[in-house]
């Protein structure tokens, strides 16, 4: 498996070549717990996300890439924001691919599921909030959960 690399207005990130929409999932549970996942590909912290599929709505992606990265099914209930920041580029090595951001963030409610490991996920978790900003992770994905804990009345356009 090839590595994520995210450069913010980084004169050493690479041009970017692609850009895929894509969808992150801020879940809770029952006590208010934020499904975390420790990424596979770069060791960092993360809500459950990745590409939606052609023929596939928002909802759709965002219910499959949270099952298939923890385990866990969920119902989308909302919208924290849009994060397409043309400064953020994400380098695959694994293909040279190097995005532009684009990101639709949702929340969710769980449903049923235990948390469980995958091949995009080492490490799957339900996160107290107040111990979310401990853990490591990419300065888009921190902005996201920050907009999300923040309780926003209106979702983030960016």
């Amino acid at each position: 498996m090839g590595r994520r690399i995210d450069f913010y207005d980084d004169l050493a990130a690479p041009e970017p070549n692609n850009l895929v929409p894509s969808v992150n999932v801020v879940v809770t549970n029952e006590t208010g717990e934020i499904l975390m996942i420790r990424r596979s590909d770069n060791g960092n912290w993360a809500v459950p996300g990745g590409a939606i599929d052609l023929g596939e709505s928002l909802p759709e992606a965002a219910i499959r890439e949270t099952l298939e990265e923890t385990g866990i099914r969920c119902e989308t209930t909302g919208l924290v924001g849009t994060y397409t920041d043309p400064k953020h580029v994400i380098l695959y090595t694994s293909n040279g691919e190097a995005r532009q951001e684009f990101s639709i963030v949702l929340t969710g409610r769980a449903i049923f599921g235990e948390p469980t490991p995958s091949d995009k996920s080492r490490e799957v978790r339900w996160v107290p909030r107040e111990e979310v900003e401990t853990l490591a992770m990419d300065r888009s994905m921190r902005l996201r959960i920050d907009h999300f804990l923040a309780g926003r009345a209106v979702p983030h356009i960016g």
